[in-house]
């Protein structure tokens, strides 16, 4: 089955909706690179939907953990985790469900148990990407996929990432590594980017939506 990637949501729901429309189910996997909430409008929207097609599509959908899922997990943990997670994107998630008390439980539990990547035998799909390390996978260091930030290792499979804004907001590509990164910077006011790939790992097409004006708290602060 062919992919459908797509990039930090960052609470962007509608924009994430308007992209779902290029999404073609009996055709492709969607796998969603992680940071489904903060600093965006609609985290518990996003949350909420990412969880029904979950359900609706268990063998199409796939929702990748992100560092801020990460981070969301270690504020609500009952063991007293510490964490600066409201100070990087977390506050307006926490108002959010402060609103919506009855979703926070549910969602926590979908949360922990989204995985760190996905991969077939010519794509690896995580939310930052495998870089020179002894363990990408160690959740607490600063070089796994959940945080690394610089030259991704070349793995000789098509590396699919999100995590950095690219400077310019438009999904690049690098050779050396093999790898693509489409965090097009959609909850400052840019881009939400869907890439189409297929599953021996070549790129069929770019995707991406403006954000919607509701979604984003920097564009209707500045409209």
């Amino acid at each position: 089955m062919d992919l459908f990637v797509v990039g930090d949501v960052h609470g962007c729901y509608h924009t994430f909706l308007e992209l779902l429309q290029h999404w073609r189910p009996k055709k492709e996997r969607l796998i969603q690179l992680g940071d489904l909430m903060d600093r965006g409008n609609f985290a518990p929207e996003c949350v909420a939907l990412a969880m029904e097609l979950s359900e609706k599509y268990p063998e199409q959908a796939v929702f990748l953990k992100g560092n801020h899922e990460a981070g969301m997990l270690d504020f609500y943990s009952p063991d007293d985790i510490p964490t600066s997670w409201p100070e990087w994107g977390g506050s307006l998630t926490i108002d959010q469900y402060d609103a919506q008390p009855d979703l926070l439980a549910p969602h926590l539990a979908w949360i922990k148990q989204r995985p760190l990547f996905w991969e077939n035998d010519h794509v690896f799909a995580s939310h930052a990407g495998i870089s020179d390390t002894l363990d990408p996978f160690d959740e607490e260091s600063s070089d796994s996929v959940l945080w690394y930030r610089g030259p991704l290792r070349n793995i000789g499979k098509l590396q699919v990432i999100g995590h950095t804004p690219i400077l310019d907001y438009a999904p690049t590509i690098d050779k050396e590594s093999n790898s693509l990164n489409i965090d097009t910077g959609a909850v400052y006011g840019h881009l939400l980017t869907g890439a189409r790939i297929s599953a021996a790992g070549k790129l069929r097409k770019l995707i991406s939506v403006p954000t919607h004006r509701e979604d984003s708290l920097r564009i209707r602060q500045e409209k």
